[in-house]
C-alpha cells in the first residue's frame, strides 16, 4: 500500500483545517497520541469519496465530516422516503423527497462548516467512475447492490486506490479494505455476482444500529488508512464479521487469488454494462411498457394501471423472450430493488431501454393514488 510515515499517500489536498481558528473542535482526538496534530493535518488533506448515503453511508459520513476529513464527496441520485428514517439518521422529516447526496452535504455542512463538500446527484456508472475516482483519495462503499460493488472494486484495482466494503444483512455486518496495491479485492473473495436474487435490507429488514455499527467501522477503517501509524491496523486482507443478535465476532483471513479477473497478474480489462435509467414516479407511462415484478400478494393488494405482472421469481427463470425490444420498458417493485435486478436481467438477454421506478410502487401510491 502506499505509505507515508506509515500512513496513506494522499495525492490530492483538501482544505487544511487545523489551524484555521478551530482547533477545540478536534481537541477531543488530538490529544490522542496515535492521531495527534499530524494525523489531525493529514485528515484534513484527505479527500474521500462516499459511494451511496444511506445506512451505512449516513454513519460513515456523519464521523468523517466530525473528525475534519478536508474534502468529502457523496454519489447518490436516490431520494429522501420516509422509511429512510429508521436508519438513516442524517435526514430529517422535512429533507423527505430531496436527493439523498444534496440532503446529506446539507447537514454536515452544518456540522462542520469548514470541511469542503461536493454532492454527486447522479448513479455511479462505468462512464463517471474513473473521473470521480481520480479527484479522491479512498473510497467508501455505502452501496446495498452488486452491480455497484463490483464497478468500484474494478475501477478501485484499476486506479490503485484502496476502497472500504461495508455490507450487512438483518442482524449481521462485514467489513474490509479492498483494492490495496499487492492486497485481495473484492473479487478475490466474490469472484462474480450470484446468480440468483439476494433480498436486501428493504425486502429482508434491518436494524439500524447495525447500519450505525457498520457504516461507523467503515469510517474508522479510513481514519486508520488516513493518519496511518504502528498502532493502526487497517483490514487489508482481513474480513470483520460481527452477528450483533450475540455480539460474536470473526475475523478472516482474505488471501490473493492468483486467478482473479481484477487484481491478478493476468486479469484483463472488465467490462460493466451500461448503467440501468433511474426515473422517478410519474402519472403517466404512456408509450413506455410498465412492468410489476411484485410477487402475487402483492399484485392483488394494488398495481398501477396499464401495468404487466411479471413476478421476478418468475422473470429471472425466463428468456422474457415475449417482451418487445423496441419499446421502453419501466419496472417497478415496493421500493426499486427488486426491480432494478431484474432490469440487469432484461439488461443482459439485449434489451437495450430498460429503466428502474426509483421508489417503486411505494413512492408512486404516495403521489398519485
Amino acid at each position: 500500500m502506499r505509505q507515508r510515515d506509515k500512513g496513506f499517500d494522499l495525492r490530492r489536498k483538501a482544505r487544511y483545517v487545523i489551524g484555521m481558528g478551530n482547533d477545540i473542535r478536534y481537541q477531543r482526538q488530538v490529544i490522542l497520541d496515535e492521531i495527534g496534530e499530524n494525523g489531525q493535518r493529514k485528515l484534513g488533506e484527505a479527500a474521500i469519496l462516499c459511494i451511496g448515503a444511506g445506512g451505512l453511508g449516513c454513519p460513515a459520513l456523519l464521523y468523517l465530516a466530525a473528525a475534519g476529513v478536508g474534502r468529502i464527496g457523496i454519489v447518490d441520485f436516490d431520494n429522501v422516503d420516509e422509511s429512510n428514517l429508521q436508519r438513516q439518521t442524517l435526514y430529517s422529516v422535512d429533507q423527505i423527497g430531496q436527493n439523498k447526496a444534496a440532503a446529506a452535504k446539507a447537514r454536515l455542512a452544518a456540522l462542520n462548516p469548514e470541511i469542503e463538500i461536493t454532492a454527486y446527484e447522479t448513479q455511479l456508472s462505468a462512464k463517471n467512475a474513473r473521473e470521480m475516482f481520480e479527484s479522491y483519495d479512498l473510497i467508501i462503499d455505502g452501496t446495498d447492490n452488486f452491480t455497484t460493488k463490483y464497478l468500484i472494486n474494478d475501477m478501485a484495482v484499476e486506479t490503485n486506490m484502496p476502497f472500504i466494503y461495508g455490507a450487512i444483512q438483518g442482524f449481521e455486518g462485514q467489513v474490509s479494505v479492498f483494492g490495496a496495491p499487492g492486497a485481495p479485492c473484492y473479487r478475490c473473495l466474490y469472484p462474480q455476482p450470484p446468480k440468483e436474487h439476494i433480498p436486501t435490507c428493504a425486502e429482508n429488514g434491518v436494524i439500524g444500529a447495525v447500519a450505525g455499527i457498520i457504516g461507523t467501522a467503515q469510517a474508522m477503517e479510513a481514519i486508520k488508512l488516513i493518519v496511518g501509524g504502528e498502532s493502526f491496523t487497517p483490514l487489508i486482507g482481513t474480513l470483520f464479521c460481527i452477528d450483533l443478535r450475540d455480539m460474536r465476532t470473526r475475523t478472516l483471513a482474505l488471501p490473493r487469488d492468483a486467478h482473479c479477473p481484477a487484481c491478478s497478474d493476468h486479469a484483463k480489462a472488465l467490462e460493466h454494462p451500461p448503467a440501468i435509467e433511474q426515473i422517478l414516479p410519474t402519472a403517466n407511462y404512456e408509450g413506455a411498457l410498465l412492468i410489476d415484478v411484485r410477487e402475487q400478494e402483492e399484485w392483488d393488494a394494488g398495481y398501477i394501471e396499464g401495468a404487466q405482472h411479471r413476478p421476478l421469481s418468475i422473470l429471472m427463470h425466463t428468456t422474457a423472450a415475449d417482451l418487445p425490444k423496441d419499446r421502453t420498458i419501466v419496472l417497478y417493485c415496493a421500493k426499486g430493488q427488486r426491480s432494478q435486478y431484474a432490469a440487469e436481467i432484461l439488461q443482459a438477454l439485449g434489451y437495450a431501454n430498460v429503466k428502474n421506478m426509483v421508489g417503486g410502487y411505494d413512492a408512486w401510491v404516495r403521489q398519485f393514488a
